[in-house]
């Protein structure tokens, strides 16, 4: 039996009323990237400018060395209060939606709670789901705001990927390295640093606020195995996340039909930034108009569940009151959720 309500979600009463993102300022390519490999290409007969050429990626950014990215999440926070005009003591939760951690304990978002000054009555936890958690992170939000426990949220990531990257090239550049080597960890080279945050408060108090609305959520998690990330190295069978990735998009977009839920003519699309394949198999497979999704990975590469949050605070400024805007995301694992923003 269906039960599209187990994973449909509606939303009465939130909304978000800022919006920031960071760019790292360091710029690294994908051709410093495959100088680095040269000679392991060579010797395993890997053509040239392979990793711009398969996945779009042309460059990503990485801090600044000695940077920490728990305070370039909370410097995309504290933006984001500023724009919003909310004061710090009147944020009620505060989540932190980033992969990167230094250690197992305490959460990342401790240390934000700490440099952004947030009231001691301030919630605040991490939320780990992959590429999906900054929206997952919303959703969080949304309800708490409906529930009527909180007046205002900070919803944010910020990820540091230099060295993972780096423990990749040195493993791939050494002499046993072999094709199933470059094959399995090809991926993480796709990755990049950035930083993004939103603020979400009442819809009701705030008319000039982008209306959370609602959308679906869906899990394929027998698929688990198939994305794998730790300190220092990630393993990804692209080709099959590609695929059972797809199906559980169109699987969830479907159900969402069948719930009233009519995506076929939105204003914009946000999808998760991961390259130029997924992108185009997304498009394709739900039939976008691709002049409404932007890219962002050609230059930022994949930052992790910030990726959407930064691609939608680029394109606020090009947005009017009225569109239709939908974030959607598949997280490793898998998972997926597709919400949707009235602006």
């Amino acid at each position: 039996m269906n039960h599209p309500g187990n994973s449909t979600f509606r939303y009465r009463d939130s909304a978000i009323v800022g919006l920031s993102h960071i760019e790292a300022p360091r710029v690294v390519t994908s051709a410093e990237f495959e100088e680095r490999l040269a000679t392991a290409r060579s010797r395993l007969r890997l053509p040239a400018n392979l990793l711009e050429r398969v996945s779009g990626v042309r460059e990503r950014r990485w801090w600044d060395e000695g940077t920490a990215f728990e305070d370039m999440a909370a410097e995309a926070g504290s933006k984001a209060l500023a724009e919003a005009g909310v004061d710090p003591g009147d944020v009620g939760l505060l989540i932190n939606t980033s992969v990167s951690r230094n250690q197992l304990e305490p959460s990342v978002a401790v240390r934000v709670h700490d440099r952004m000054g947030l009231s001691s009555r301030a919630l605040n936890f991490d939320i780990t789901n992959a590429c999906l958690g900054f929206v997952n992170g919303i959703q969080m939000a949304s309800a708490m705001i409906d529930a009527g426990q909180i007046d205002h949220a900070v919803v944010l990531g910020a990820e540091d990927v230099s060295r993972t990257q780096e423990d990749t090239l040195a493993r791939l550049a050494q002499e046993d390295s072999t094709r199933e080597d470059f094959a399995d960890q090809f991926a993480s080279l796709t990755l990049g640093d950035g930083a993004a945050a939103a603020v979400v408060g009442r819809a009701s108090d705030r008319p000039d606020g982008h209306r959370v609305l609602g959308g679906v959520a869906r899990a394929g998690t027998e698929h688990h195995g198939l994305c794998v990330g730790s300190f220092g190295k990630m393993t990804t069978d692209t080709k099959n996340l590609l695929a059972k990735g797809l199906r559980l998009v169109v699987g969830a977009w479907r159900e969402a039909e069948s719930d009233g839920w009519d995506w076929s003519a939105m204003d914009r699309y946000v999808t998760h930034q991961i390259s130029t394949p997924y992108t185009n198999a997304i498009v394709d497979a739900v039939d976008l108009d691709p002049q409404v999704v932007p890219i962002t990975f050609d230059r930022w590469g994949n930052v992790g569940p910030a990726s959407i949050a930064m691609t939608l605070s680029e394109q606020a400024e090009s947005l009017r009151p009225g569109d239709r805007v939908m974030c959607l995301g598949v997280g490793s694992g898998l998972n997926t959720a597709m919400l949707e923003l009235a602006w």
